[in-house]
């Protein structure tokens, strides 16, 4: 295999994080919306940990998204 080929395979694989990312940005606010429905009076004491959960997997989704740019563009 050559070098260039192994880079490619390497950052397509480092992208994964990223679709783990949105399926975990799809699970959080689906699971607020619907714990909000269920009890609007406590949907005010979950936003602020909406926000931090976001901040989390938004920030390990720009983690995967470096790694691969550095597989592809460092090496």
């Amino acid at each position: 295999m050559e070098v260039e080929a192994a880079k490619l395979i390497g950052a397509g694989i480092a992208c994964v994080g990223m679709a783990g990312a949105g399926v975990g940005l799809g699970h959080i606010f689906g699971q607020y919306l619907s714990g909000a429905l269920r009890n609007p009076a406590a949907a005010d004491g979950q936003f602020g940990r909406l926000i931090f959960g976001f901040a989390v997997i938004e920030a390990l989704g720009i983690f995967s998204l470096l790694i691969a740019l550095l597989l592809l563009f460092a090496f």
